[in-house]
């Protein structure tokens, strides 16, 4: 572990009050806080208990008053509606304050939900700061969401106000948002009551009277409302996880904490210096999107760009290129699945000679598995340093990284490096004692976590301690599973129920996913298990080959059989795969291992509320039947 990371490391594990009240001086408060930590009540630890703080003060006013109203905050950027439009942070700090002053004018006030029911443009970004200038809790629920999904989300929130689009635009159609969301809101129980709608030339969207309100009228009569003091404990928003059924989970985050860790994570993870210009290629839907699209980077006076798009398609595997050299991208964070995308179209990297990146420097990958072909085809096209790391919905931002600002150390294939200071990570066993170094075990982080994670779920405290803290006392259970080697490198190998047992060994898909990703022709793997009569489970692999691969399945399929064999041995059982045209994902590109078991399994299953084209699951089914699979094949509506 390098010198200068681990005595920072240190720091904040043996002295974790001091060092985030360090890290808070960094920050605005109206007040400061009573004391560090409030320890008095666990598992619910709460942050800066005392203290008075406005994120939205944090994240574009501060800059106005240091002198960067000029600078550039945001960028959108629209391949698919051919439009651009920059906000210097004196611009967007004016059009947030007067859509703060027209939802105070609907009744919002500090502590009243909203729900931000939207596509990726600007107005997004101003609702959810809007919201956090009134003290008001947001909630971003993917425009275009099933009206169900949304309704669940309605009644469990209970907006005052739902902001809204006419619709949104993808690739090769439009979808529009208003009948879904007017559906939604005859379904639930819930009274709404307000709607305010941007109307987009796309389509255009039928009105309610009384109830909806076009946003550019309110806007053009709204007078700009000020930055609303809150406490550092109350919450700046709801976001609920996704692939929920019944009844949602609804992750908090507060306002103190939230503000320090993430302008924390913007130097010391990212290296981002304020002035840069800082991409995460998400949706604000997600966590990714909400930390850092939104927030962080405003926070640590950065430009921060707004992609409505695709990696490809949006018009081809160059676009994620043309957006770095044509804005002056420094740092870029995204999903590994976004570049499987990228190096199928585009295996050879052409399109890269089309475009200035000189000024590139660093991309970080999170969300799935990275694996070492994608890795290294990404560190060898960009000639840029490439980072795998990890954290989850709930925790808000990294557990495990190669920290950037603090020094990059040798990065090894697999790993998301070390844990991020303030994050305490352990390996445990069933029996919740740590095994030797480089054994399996569940990732598990000790208590109290760190600033900017989740102090709890939205009006469901005992949820939250089964949900997360009953397994291991003392520890939030990530339920990801994984190894730390006598280093200190993290692998997270897969999701603890993505273990498989066969014939009594506990094996990881994730490692034969590694296996697999190393086959030239093979752009995008899965491995999930299933049923097995005499071994209880065993691992099947889907594969999608690279754009132009003309071989036979037959010959694909014997090949990474044969690799899986020779590398982790006869004991994985690992004799069948099929080839798809493509991966069932959520639009996080998280992969639906688990909907394709039960699939392949012939076991009842719901179509998740989070996948990004349900078609994709007709083709995954009939590749099942072909193969003799017991799955019946699927209807989607």
């Amino acid at each position: 572990m390098d010198s200068a990371f681990k005595s920072v490391y240190q720091s904040a594990l043996e002295d974790p009050e001091t060092f985030w009240a360090q890290a808070a001086e960094d920050v605005h408060w109206y007040r400061r806080w009573d004391r560090v930590l409030d320890d008095s009540t666990p598992p619910f630890y709460r942050w800066f208990p005392g203290a008075q703080i406005n994120t939205c003060f944090n994240a574009l006013d501060l800059h106005i008053e240091q002198g960067r109203g000029e600078q550039a905050a945001l960028i959108y950027d629209s391949p698919v509606t051919q439009t651009q439009r920059t906000f210097t942070y004196a611009q967007l700090r004016d059009e947030t304050a007067r859509f703060a002053g027209a939802l105070a004018g609907l009744g919002v006030t500090k502590g009243d939900r909203v729900i931000v029911y939207m596509p990726m443009v600007p107005e997004t970004v101003i609702a959810m700061l809007a919201c956090a200038r009134l003290g008001a809790i947001h909630s971003v629920v993917f425009g275009g969401f099933a009206a169900n999904e949304l309704a669940v989300r309605i009644d469990d929130a209970q907006p005052k106000v739902v902001v809204s689009a006419s619709c949104g635009v993808e690739v090769s159609r439009v979808v529009e948002y208003k009948p879904l969301l007017d559906e939604a809101i005859a379904l639930a129980s819930h009274a709404v009551s307000h709607c305010v709608i941007l109307q987009r030339p796309q389509a255009l969207a039928t009105m309610q009277e009384r109830r909806d309100k076009d946003w550019n009228q309110l806007m053009s009569t709204a007078e700009p409302h000020d930055c609303v003091p809150v406490a550092a404990t109350d919450p700046l928003y709801i976001l609920y996880t996704s692939g929920t059924t019944g009844q949602p989970k609804g992750v908090v985050r507060d306002n103190g904490g939230h503000v320090v860790a993430l302008k924390w994570s913007m130097k010391n993870i990212y290296g981002a210096e304020p002035g840069d210009v800082y991409w995460a290629a998400s949706d604000v839907g997600w966590v990714v999107g909400h930390s850092y699209i939104v927030y962080a980077p405003l926070f640590n006076g950065n430009t921060t760009i707004l992609y409505e798009g695709k990696p490809v398609g949006t018009p081809d595997a160059g676009a994620f290129w043309r957006v770095i050299s044509e804005h002056g991208v420094k740092v870029m964070f995204t999903a590994p699945t976004a570049f499987r995308a990228i190096k199928k179209e585009d295996p050879a990297g052409n399109h890269l000679q089309r475009y200035d990146m000189s000024q590139f420097e660093c991309l970080f990958l999170a969300g799935e598995r990275t694996d070492s072909d994608t890795l290294h085809w990404a560190e060898n096209k960009l000639g840029v340093p490439v980072i795998d790391h990890w954290w989850q919905t709930e925790t808000g931002w990294s557990i495990a990284a190669n920290c950037r600002g603090l020094g990059l150390v040798p990065i090894k294939e697999g790993s998301v490096t070390h844990p991020v200071p303030g994050w305490d990570l352990r390996v445990l066993k069933e029996d919740g004692t740590e095994p030797k170094a480089g054994e399996i075990g569940a990732l598990a982080v000790r208590l109290p976590l760190p600033p900017g994670a989740f102090p709890t779920l939205w009006n469901a405290p005992e949820r939250y301690v089964d949900a997360y803290l009953k397994q291991f006392e003392g520890y939030y259970s990530t339920a990801d599973a994984g190894v730390i080697d006598a280093e200190g490198y993290v692998y997270v190998m897969s999701r603890t129920d993505d273990i498989i047992n066969v014939a009594g060994h506990r094996l990881s898909t994730g490692a034969m996913e590694e296996v697999l990703a190393d086959h030239p022709d093979v752009a995008e793997c899965a491995v999930l298990g299933v049923a097995d009569a005499l071994k209880g489970q065993v691992p099947m692999g889907l594969l999608v080959v690279n754009a132009g691969c003309d071989r036979s399945e037959v010959d694909i399929v014997g090949e990474v059989v044969q690799m899986v064999r020779d590398r982790i041995g006869p004991v994985a059982a690992f004799k069948q795969a099929l080839i798809v045209p493509r991966l069932p994902k959520t639009r996080s590109g998280k992969i639906l291992r688990g909907t394709v078991r039960q699939i392949a399994d012939g076991e009842e299953w719901t179509l998740p509320a989070t996948i990004e084209d349900p078609e994709v699951l007709e083709e995954i089914a009939d590749a099942l039947l072909r193969a003799g699979y017991p799955g019946s094949s699927v209807t989607v509506e």
